[in-house]
C-alpha cells in the first residue's frame, strides 16, 4: 500500500457514547476536534479518518466495507447480525464503567410475571431483531414493533411491555416500570471489516489502536503511587497492604532506604496513604495514569 492510500476509516458512536469514547481516545493519545459541527471530526493522526454515526448503524457499515473498523455496542452487532471481526471489548458507558443491560420491562401493576406471559402481547423496542430472537428462544410469539424513542412512556396505553436499554434502572423506576428479565448485557466492542482485517497495513494500524485504547481503558480509576521507605519496613508494607501487588523496589543512595512504586485503584488511596505514613514512608506521590499496558 503506498503512503498516499494509508488511511484507516473508523466509525465512532455519536449520542450518549460520544463523550466517553472521545475521552478514551484522548487518553490513548488521539485528540478529536470539531465533532460539535460535523459528523466528520478532525483527528491529529493523518492516517485516521473518523466518521461519527449512530451506534446502531456502525456494525453494518463496517460489515459492508464503508468503514474499515469501528467502536460500537455488542448489542447492535447482535441486533444487526453483522459478520465482523471483533478485536476487543471495553466496558464503559455514559454513566458508569459497567455494561448496559437490555431488559424487558412492564408496568409495576402488570400481571405479566415471566417471558412466557408475553405470548400474544405487543412489545415496543428499538432492538427489534434481538427481541424477536429472544422470544423465539423461549417459544413465545408476540408482536414486536419498532420504537423511535421515549419507549418507556408507551406502556401501558400503547403496548403491553417494552425492551429497553438501561445502566442504572432509574429511568424505568421513574416511569413506574418493573424489570421482568434481562435479555443481554452489552459493552462497546472494537470491530473490523473482514477484508480490512487481512490487509497487512490496516491490520497493523488497528492492532496499534487497540493496544493504546486497551491501555487507556485499563488505566481508568487507577493511579500511580511512589514513596521512599526505610528498608526494614518493606516487609511490613507488603504484608499489611495487599493492594500494593508486585511493586517496583529500588535501593536509594542512602543504604537503609528503598524507593517503592506501584499502581493501584484510586478508591483505596485515601485509606492506604495514612498507613504508609504510619510505616515511616516519606515523599509519597500520587499521580494520574493515561495508559496501563499489560
Amino acid at each position: 500500500m503506498d503512503t498516499a492510500s494509508r488511511v484507516l476509516r473508523i466509525g465512532l458512536p455519536s449520542g450518549s457514547l460520544q463523550e466517553p469514547t472521545f475521552a478514551l481516545f484522548a487518553k490513548a493519545g488521539f485528540n478529536i476536534s470539531g465533532a460539535s459541527r460535523s459528523y466528520k471530526p478532525a483527528v491529529d493522526d493523518p492516517e485516521l479518518v473518523i466518521r461519527l454515526l449512530r451506534a446502531q448503524e456502525i456494525s453494518r457499515y463496517v460489515e459492508h466495507g464503508f468503514l474499515d473498523c469501528g467502536l460500537t455496542g455488542k448489542d447492535w452487532i447482535e441486533n444487526n447480525g453483522s459478520d465482523v471481526e471483533r478485536l476487543c471489548e471495553m466496558t464503559f458507558s455514559k454513566a458508569s464503567n459497567k455494561p448496559t443491560r437490555w431488559v424487558i420491562a412492564v408496568p409495576e401493576e402488570s400481571t405479566i410475571r415471566s417471558v412466557k406471559d408475553l405470548q400474544g402481547k405487543v412489545i415496543a423496542t428499538e432492538a427489534v431483531e434481538m427481541t424477536r430472537r429472544y422470544l423465539a428462544q423461549h417459544g413465545v410469539t408476540a408482536e414486536v414493533e419498532f420504537s423511535w424513542g421515549a419507549t418507556e412512556v408507551k406502556v401501558p396505553d400503547l403496548v403491553d411491555a417494552i425492551v429497553d436499554v438501561t445502566e442504572t434502572g432509574s429511568s424505568l423506576r421513574a416511569n413506574k416500570l418493573r424489570i421482568l428479565e434481562t435479555i443481554m448485557e452489552s459493552s462497546p466492542q472494537f470491530i473490523a471489516n473482514r477484508q480490512a482485517f487481512v490487509d497487512p497495513w490496516k491490520r497493523g494500524k488497528m492492532d496499534m489502536l487497540v493496544l493504546l485504547l486497551q491501555g487507556a481503558h485499563a488505566a481508568r480509576d487507577k493511579v500511580g503511587l511512589k514513596m521512599n521507605l526505610p528498608e526494614n519496613q518493606l516487609e511490613s508494607l507488603l504484608k499489611n497492604l495487599p493492594a500494593l501487588r508486585n511493586p517496583t523496589v529500588a535501593h536509594l543512595a542512602q543504604s537503609d532506604w528503598v524507593a517503592v512504586e506501584t499502581i493501584l485503584d484510586e478508591r483505596v488511596v485515601r485509606e492506604i496513604i495514612p498507613q504508609l505514613k504510619a510505616l515511616g514512608a516519606e515523599g509519597i506521590i500520587e499521580y494520574p495514569l493515561n495508559k496501563v499496558v499489560y
